[in-house]
């Protein structure tokens, strides 16, 4: 599936997440991969696969969040001024952060074993 229409092309690694801000109006176009997002103040949270396509529903902060490596394609009026935040490195830091506390040292044995 391509975008045809004037818009942005976004591709996220894995647990890699970003926030569109004000972006009501936006058609949200996934080609590839799966795709979670939750709008600010709605309680319901939205999961898109390859071929979906959705419409961000208000104004204010959609988080979205890929759960593989995933395409996206956010079209319409608000698409072409948008401004795509600065990646967040937090989500990469924690599971670097998971992976020492839970990678035994080398050497050890647990006491099990």
């Amino acid at each position: 599936m391509a975008c045809f229409e004037t818009g942005t092309v976004v591709s996220l690694a894995a647990r890699e997440a970003i926030t569109l801000p004000d972006v009501k109006g936006a058609t949200l176009r996934v080609t590839q991969g799966t795709l979670w997002l939750t709008q600010e103040r709605d309680p319901q949270d939205v999961v898109l696969r390859t071929g979906d396509n959705w419409v961000v529903e208000s104004d204010g902060k959609t988080v979205v969040e890929a759960q593989d490596a995933v395409t996206f394609c956010i079209v319409g009026r608000k698409a072409e001024t948008l401004q795509l935040p600065a990646r967040s490195t937090q989500s990469q830091r924690l599971w670097s952060v998971l992976a020492r506390v839970l990678t035994p040292p080398r050497g050890h044995h647990a006491p099990y074993a």
